[in-house]
């Protein structure tokens, strides 16, 4: 049929086209064929920092589009997405034993059998031998053996732990493809952290601003809160979140944002550039040299150089304490990769 059609994501098929909107989950892989976005792909890879996709790149099932529509091509059904796989995983996790479930399950498999013939025959044999033996004594003699010797605490509890493991961390977020590897992170005396999103809270923030020579701080936060004003992207909205401007949007014209570079206003006859060096380069803005660490926005009014603001990650409150805990269970070396 002709148009847009809302259809349930185990409908989709290789080869249809989706529409997906800003703020909903792609359900199946593909290859996008419109659009320029900004995805969350935190849910696949932990990477908090959006990637930008456009026309031409493959996307996966499981991520969450940002700021504009895209048209994705579809190459994989929803049972073969990239989020389906990573369900399977969850699915068959238990399925990957550990060295003592193994042992265990290995131990009951003949204990158990063992110990119930043998309080069969402790019930049947000596009534049948022994003259005068009571049928009930021995009966319950019996009992009492299956009750002691039952291993019924040990065989079910070590499974149940595993999978207990395995269920919490999955509840936090964690993926543990079996209890396998259960036993090599007890066993581990060597972590090494991801940053951003895992140590770090993956989310940008202002941590500096710096007018240049001529302007001033409220100028720089007002030109920039209105450079950014109609963004959606993570940066903008940062900016924005910081600045605590109330913006007149009827002094706002011909808002454009210029893919991978920034955004150009025009407010009150003056036109505000706000963007990466790629962007006031091509205006002819001249840069002062700096040496600051983090992502950089420049401010131009009118092609002179406003000034800058300094964006960076902030470290999670709970990060420190988390390697304290680390030390105290006996992890010799707390690694950071980045």
């Amino acid at each position: 049929p002709e148009g847009e059609v809302v259809i349930d994501a185990k409908e989709v098929k290789v080869g249809d086209v989706l529409v997906i909107k800003p703020g909903e989950k792609i359900p199946a892989d593909g290859v996008v064929l419109q659009g320029l976005s900004h995805l969350d792909t935190s849910p696949l890879t932990g990477e908090s920092y959006p990637r930008k996709v456009e026309k031409g790149d493959e996307i996966l099932s499981g991520m969450i589009n940002g700021n504009a529509v895209l048209k994705v091509l579809v190459t994989k059904d929803y049972e073969n997405s990239t989020a389906m796989k990573i369900m399977h995983l969850i699915e068959e996790a238990s399925d990957k034993k550990g060295k003592t479930e193994k042992f265990i399950t290995k131990f009951s498999h003949y204990y158990t059998p063992i110990v119930v013939f043998s309080a069969i025959a402790m019930a049947i044999i000596p009534p049948l031998l022994i003259p005068g033996a009571s049928w009930e004594t021995w009966f319950y003699q019996s009992l009492i053996f299956l009750v002691v010797s039952c291993p019924c605490a040990l065989v079910l509890s070590i499974p149940i732990s595993y999978f207990g493991g395995i269920g919490r961390a999955s509840k936090e977020g964690v993926l543990i493809k079996g209890g396998n590897y259960l036993d090599v992170l007890y066993q581990s005396n060597v972590f090494v952290f991801d940053k951003t999103g895992t140590l770090t809270q993956g989310e940008f923030k202002v941590i500096k601003t710096v007018p240049a020579a001529g302007f001033g701080e409220a100028e720089l936060l007002a030109a920039a809160a209105a450079a950014e004003h109609y963004s959606n992207h993570p940066i903008g909205k940062a900016i924005i979140a910081y600045a605590q401007q109330d913006v007149d949007e009827t002094g706002l014209k011909n808002y454009a944002e210029i893919p991978g570079k920034g955004t150009r206003v025009e407010v009150d006859n003056q036109v505000i550039l706000a963007g990466n060096k790629s962007l006031l380069q091509d205006h002819q803005v001249r840069l002062a040299e700096h040496d600051e660490a983090g992502t950089i926005v420049y401010l131009a009014i009118d092609n002179q150089l406003a000034g800058y603001l300094v964006l960076g990650d902030m470290v999670k409150e709970n990060a420190f304490a988390a390697l304290q805990q680390l030390k105290k269970l006996g992890v010799s070396k707390t690694v950071m990769l980045s």
